[in-house]
């Protein structure tokens, strides 16, 4: 089984299984999403390019035998107008916004998730100036739906900003993940040394002694 994670971009964004190829939940605010009704996979490609350009990196796609595993989304919280509805809004001036995420469920509970979080993170360390992550959670956890679980978010080192009874901010800082990449290598290096077999030691010489004590 060959796992890669490759960056998001407007060759692979038709990648991402439906329905997330054609929300723009998070993307659009609600006018505008009503406006633009059958027409939203060409403005998710549009606000994809438009991250692109403006910001930079806004995602990463998994792939496992070169077969759709996964994805994450993040962006500014000034180019996401969906985030403005919620009540815990706004997010903060010092953190970047993971939008939503997917993993397939033929792959979860491998630590993909994670794995799509730790590339995150390292792409968000070296831009540099951003100190956290901010994301809404769904403390309901209802699947398929394009608000990440809280328990997934608190699971992979988030904690609860803001709290609420529906959807808590929860907030991740860069220094965390940083730190878990740090002891996921330590352990992936003692998992790949060479193992040591245990020295032989010369077997005691066979007494000389009869069965029956004699010498």
């Amino acid at each position: 089984m060959t796992r890669r994670i490759e960056r998001l971009t407007l060759d692979n964004l038709a990648d991402l299984p439906d329905p997330c190829a054609q929300c723009v939940f998070w993307e659009l605010a609600p006018v505008r999403r009503a406006q633009v009704r059958g027409h939203e996979r060409e403005e998710k490609a549009a606000w994809v390019s438009t991250v692109l350009r403006e910001w930079g990196s806004c995602g990463r796609i998994a792939y496992v035998d070169d077969v759709y595993a996964g994805h994450l989304l993040w962006a500014p919280p000034v180019m996401v107008p969906g985030a403005d509805g919620f009540a815990t809004a706004p997010v903060s001036t010092d953190a970047v916004l993971l939008v939503t995420g997917y993993v397939d469920p033929d792959q979860r509970d491998g630590g993909l998730g994670r794995v799509l979080i730790q590339h995150m993170a390292k792409d968000l360390l070296r831009r540099g100036g951003i100190r956290a992550v901010e994301a809404f959670g769904d403390s309901r956890g209802r699947d398929g739906h394009c608000v990440l679980p809280a328990d997934f978010l608190l699971g992979v080192g988030f904690c609860t900003h803001r709290a609420h009874a529906a959807y808590p901010r929860m907030r991740m800082d860069l220094r965390t993940t940083l730190t878990w990449r740090e002891e996921f290598e330590m352990a992936l290096g003692k998992l790949l040394a060479p193992v040591k077999r245990p020295a032989r030691h010369p077997k005691p010489a066979p007494s000389r002694r009869d069965p029956h004590g004699a010498r």
